[in-house]
C-alpha cells in the first residue's frame, strides 16, 4: 500500500479586531500576509511564516447563521480568556522570539520556561485571546 503524502495546510484561530491581528502576526511575529479578504470586521485574513506553505487563516468568530446568540457570546468570553483557540508555534530560539514578543507589546502568558515534559516554552495571548505557545525546537 501506497504513502499519503497529506501536509497541513491551514488551520483557522478566530479574530476579534482584523487590524490588530494583522500588525501582531506581521509585524510581531514576522509572518506574511497571505490573503485578506471581506470587509470591516468580516475579514478572513491568512498568515504564514515566510518561505514555509503552512497558514493560519484568522476569522471573524461565529459568523455561522446557525449559531444562538447566547453560543455567540460565550465563544467572546472564552476568546477573552485565552480558552476558546490555540495554537503551538515553534522556534529555535524561544527566549529571542520571547524577547521580541516583548517588544512588540504581546500580552505574555507564561515567560520561557523548561518544562518537566522535556520541553522549553513561553505564552502568550493574540489580540482577540487566543492562547499561543512557542516550543523550542
Amino acid at each position: 500500500m501506497g504513502g499519503m503524502d497529506i501536509t497541513i495546510h491551514a488551520s483557522f484561530l478566530p479574530h476579534t479586531d482584523p487590524e490588530a491581528s494583522v500588525a501582531f502576526y506581521r509585524d510581531v511575529l514576522g509572518f506574511e500576509i497571505r490573503k485578506d479578504v471581506g470587509y470591516g470586521a468580516m475579514r478572513w485574513i491568512t498568515v504564514g511564516p515566510k518561505g514555509q506553505s503552512t497558514s493560519i487563516v484568522l476569522t471573524p468568530p461565529a459568523v455561522d447563521p446557525s449559531i444562538t446568540e447566547d453560543e455567540r457570546r460565550m465563544i467572546a468570553e472564552m476568546m477573552a480568556k485565552g480558552t476558546y483557540a490555540g495554537l503551538i508555534l515553534g522556534a529555535e530560539d524561544v527566549d529571542a522570539v520571547f524577547e521580541r514578543l516583548v517588544a512588540g507589546g504581546a500580552d505574555v502568558v507564561q515567560e520561557p520556561a523548561d518544562q518537566p515534559y522535556g520541553i522549553r516554552d513561553c505564552a502568550f495571548r493574540d489580540p482577540a485571546g487566543n492562547m499561543i505557545r512557542i516550543n523550542q525546537l
